[in-house]
C-alpha cells in the first residue's frame, strides 16, 4: 500500500508543476504533463522512490486528505464534527473536498459573565443543554440527514474534562447507534491544520512550518513537520495570552457584551483618540524572559493589577487612563509574541529548517492588532526566504467544529477509527500524536 506521505509528496509536486527524476530512469519530466501515465505505471516502491527524491529537493508536502479530494480520485467524505472543550458548543458538517456545509457555534458568555470567567460545571451543563440543538441546526443548514454522514469527529482533548465528556458522549452515542466510524481529534492540532482548509491552493503551507496557537487556554509556538508531528518550541507555564486578555478586561471593568472579555478589550483599544492624547505617565509593563523560548503573562498581569489598584480601582479611573492601560497591555502582549517568534526563527535556521510559513490560529488570533504586528515582524524579518503569515478567518480562529471535522479527514481516509469505548483526555501533549 502506498504510504500517505509518498502520495502527498508525489501530488504536491504535481500541483506545483515541479520537475523530478522519474524512478528507474535518468529522465526528468514534469509530473503534470505525465500524470495519466504515471498514475497507471508507478508502483508503491516507485512512489517511495519519488518520496526520497522529493525530500532531497525539499519539495512541498500536503495532507493526503486534501490532495486526494482535490484530484478527485477518491469518494468525497462528509463528516459531522463536534467541539465543546471549553465554553462554546459547536457542531459542523464539512466534506473532504474542503466544503463547509454548516458551522454552528452557541456561545455561553452571558452564563459566565457573572462569575468573571469560565466555570467548568456551568459550561458542562450548558453543553448538555445546547449540543442536541447545535447538531440539529448543523444537519439542517447542511441540508443532509444524519444517515448521510460518513463519520463523526469530536474533540478528544485537551480541555475541561466535564466539557469534553459532553461532546464525547454525544459523538459516541450517534456513532454507536448508527454504526458510523468515530475519530477523536486533538484540539490544538485542529487549530494548526485549519489553514489547509481556508487557504487557497496556490498559498497552502508547506512542511516544515511554524504555528502559533494562542487562545484562552494555550500559548504555543510549534514546529510542524507533518500533519501529526509537532515539536514544542515555546509554551507558557503560567497564564496564557487569552487568559491575560480576559483578566485585564475584567480589571478595567469592561462589559463583555456578546463577544467575551478578551474581544471586548480589543474593541476598547480600537476606540477613542490617538495615543498622543492619552496619559503618558504609565509604568513600562514588563517583557519577561528575554532571550528565552518561553512565554509568560503572569508578570504583565501583576503589573497591570498593581497599577489599577494604585489608582483606586477601575471605577476611580478616568476613561482615557483606562484606555491608556488597555493599549499599553496589548502592546506588551504583542511584543512578547514578536520576540519569541523571532527567537524561534533563529532556532530553525540554526537547526537547518527552512521556514516558508507561519500559521497563526486560536481564539486570540482573531485579534486584528496582534495580526498586524506579527505580519509586520515577518515582513521585516532577516530570513533568507520570505515567510508568509497564514490566518484563518476570525470566525474559524475561535473554537469551532469545522476544524475538528477537517482535522479528522486523514484518519477517516486511512480507515483509522477510534473504538466506541474511547475516553476523553483533558491533558494531552500535542507531541504525543507522533508516538
Amino acid at each position: 500500500m502506498v504510504s500517505l506521505q509518498a502520495r502527498s509528496l508525489w501530488r504536491g509536486f504535481l500541483l506545483k508543476g515541479t520537475v523530478i527524476l522519474i524512478p528507474g530512469t535518468t529522465k526528468v519530466e514534469y509530473l503534470e504533463e505525465n500524470f495519466a501515465a504515471l498514475k497507471m505505471q508507478l508502483s508503491a516502491t516507485e512512489l517511495q522512490e519519488v518520496q526520497l527524491v522529493a525530500e532531497k529537493a525539499n519539495g512541498p508536502r500536503y495532507p493526503e486528505s486534501f490532495l486526494s479530494a482535490l484530484l478527485g480520485d477518491t469518494k468525497e467524505l462528509t463528516i459531522l464534527g463536534l467541539e465543546c472543550s471549553a465554553d462554546d458548543t459547536c457542531a459542523a458538517v464539512v466534506t473532504s473536498n474542503r466544503r463547509i456545509l454548516s458551522n454552528i457555534v452557541i456561545k455561553q458568555f452571558r452564563e459566565h459573565e457573572v462569575y468573571g470567567g469560565i466555570q467548568a460545571y456551568v459550561a458542562m451543563k450548558a453543553h448538555q443543554r445546547n449540543m442536541p440543538e447545535a447538531i440539529r441546526r448543523a444537519l439542517s443548514d447542511a441540508n443532509i440527514s444524519i444517515e448521510e454522514v460518513d463519520g463523526i469527529a469530536f474533540t478528544r482533548g485537551p480541555g475541561m474534562g466535564g466539557c469534553l465528556g459532553a461532546g464525547l458522549m454525544a459523538a459516541k452515542g450517534i456513532a454507536a447507534a448508527l454504526g458510523k466510524p468515530l475519530v477523536g481529534v486533538h484540539h490544538m492540532q485542529a487549530h494548526a491544520l485549519t489553514a489547509f482548509l481556508t487557504t487557497s491552493v496556490e498559498e497552502l503551507p508547506t512542511f516544515p512550518f511554524l504555528t502559533l496557537l494562542i487562545s484562552g487556554g494555550h500559548t504555543l509556538l510549534l514546529l510542524a513537520t507533518s500533519t501529526t508531528s509537532f515539536q514544542t518550541l515555546a509554551t507558557s507555564n503560567d497564564s496564557s495570552i487569552g487568559h491575560a486578555f480576559d483578566r485585564v478586561s475584567r480589571m478595567l471593568g469592561l462589559e463583555w457584551s456578546d463577544i467575551g472579555p478578551g474581544a471586548a478589550l480589543e474593541v476598547f483599544c480600537a476606540t477613542g483618540p490617538d495615543d498622543e492624547e492619552l496619559p503618558n505617565d504609565l509604568p513600562q509593563f514588563p517583557l519577561p524572559m528575554p532571550g528565552r523560548l518561553d512565554f509568560s503573562y503572569s508578570g504583565v498581569l501583576t503589573a497591570v493589577n498593581r497599577y489599577v489598584t494604585d489608582q483606586g480601582g477601575a471605577e476611580k479611573m478616568e476613561p482615557l487612563r483606562k484606555l491608556a492601560v488597555a493599549r499599553a497591555f496589548q502592546r506588551a502582549a504583542a511584543a512578547h509574541l514578536e520576540e519569541k517568534i523571532a527567537l524561534a526563527l533563529r532556532w530553525c535556521r540554526r537547526e537547518g529548517f527552512v521556514i516558508h510559513h507561519l500559521v497563526m490560529s486560536g481564539g486570540v488570533a482573531s485579534n486584528m492588532y496582534l495580526r498586524s504586528r506579527i505580519r509586520q515582524l515577518l515582513d521585516t524579518s532577516k530570513s533568507r526566504v520570505p515567510i508568509a503569515l497564514l490566518l484563518p478567518p476570525p470566525h474559524l480562529c475561535t473554537d469551532n467544529a469545522v476544524m475538528i471535522a477537517w482535522a479528522s479527514m486523514e484518519r477517516f481516509r486511512a480507515g483509522d477509527h477510534d473504538d466506541y469505548d474511547v475516553i476523553h483526555m483533558a491533558k494531552w501533549n500535542i507531541e504525543d500524536l507522533a508516538r
